[in-house]
Order: structure tokens, then C-alpha cells, then sequence
């Protein structure tokens, strides 16, 4: 297919007209269906790509500002002022993280049993120990488990305001 466009031009005072003549062969319709979806896909494409920097830049901004925080900290519910959260092995002060293996019994039993012959519910966190002040019941419930437990710390007694047990 051969295309030709004449144009007439008038240049200047002296009413002079000139020719120009703009030819193009072969014409393909193809190419322009191309070059329209390469127009349109290309600042599709570089929009894309700037959004998603944007968004990873965000959240790593949020990360950095919220001081290392485990998300886990971050969605615990909110306690009254004073109270800490402590998670550990919910056991006794008998025997402690270490449970007698002769005794036949699961940690969870041994735990129970020191505590009816006379032993207090204790959290042990790491090297730290802690007694626990609060609702037999509940504490009965986390006996031998890895518990986190919501509550105030005077000394190295901790008043339990509430429990949940941990995964």
C-alpha cells in the first residue's frame, strides 16, 4: 500500500507556494497496533514497578520506626499501666524447670503434685525465676507449659492479672 500526502505551503510576502511531498511504502497495520501497546504498557509497567518500591520503602520505614519490635509485642492487647507480659514454664518451686525423671510422672503431674504437698506456682524465664500471686485455678490450668502471663511485678513476685498459653 503506498500512501502520499501533498501539502501546499504559502511562505511569505511574495504569495510564494511550495510542494512538499511526504511518501511512505508499505505501511504495515501491525506496527501500529504494536507501537499503541508498547505506548500503553510501558508507563503501565514503570507505574507498577515505582508502587511497589514505594510500598516495601513504607514499610520498612514502619519497621525501622517501631524500634525492632517483634510483631508479636506489637499485637498483644493492651494491659493496664504497670503491667508487663512474661512468658515461661509455668511450674513449681520445688523442682523447678527440671523435673525428676524417675518420678513416672509428666511435668504437667509433678508440677500439680508439688503443689498440693506444699510448693508455689512459680514462672521461669530464662536464668529468672519468678512466684506467681494469683488464681490457683488458673494457674493450675498452665501447670508444666510455656505460658505467657499478664501481670505486675513487686520483687520477684508477679500478681497475675491474666494467662494464656503459649504454642
Amino acid at each position: 500500500m503506498n500512501v502520499a500526502i501533498k501539502l501546499h505551503i504559502q511562505e511569505g510576502g511574495e504569495g510564494k507556494r511550495r510542494l512538499a511531498e511526504l511518501r511512505e511504502d508499505n505501511v504495515n497495520g501491525t506496527r501500529s497496533w504494536f507501537g499503541l501497546i508498547r505506548l500503553c504498557a510501558t508507563p503501565a509497567l514503570v507505574v507498577a514497578v515505582g508502587c511497589a518500591i514505594l510500598f516495601t520503602s513504607a514499610v520498612v520505614a514502619f519497621a525501622v520506626a517501631g524500634g525492632g519490635e517483634p510483631v508479636e509485642a506489637a499485637t498483644q492487647e493492651t494491659h493496664k499501666p504497670g503491667e508487663r507480659i512474661f512468658a515461661g514454664l509455668v511450674t513449681d518451686d520445688h523442682c523447678g524447670a527440671r523435673h525428676s525423671m524417675d518420678s513416672g510422672m509428666s511435668p504437667t503431674e509433678c508440677t500439680r503434685v508439688c503443689v498440693r504437698n506444699g510448693s508455689r506456682y512459680i514462672l521461669v524465664e530464662g536464668d529468672k525465676k519468678y512466684a506467681l500471686a494469683g488464681s490457683e485455678s488458673k494457674l493450675d490450668g498452665l501447670a508444666g507449659q510455656r505460658a505467657k502471663i499478664a501481670g505486675t511485678l513487686a520483687g520477684t513476685t508477679i500478681k497475675v492479672a491474666s494467662t494464656s498459653s503459649r504454642p
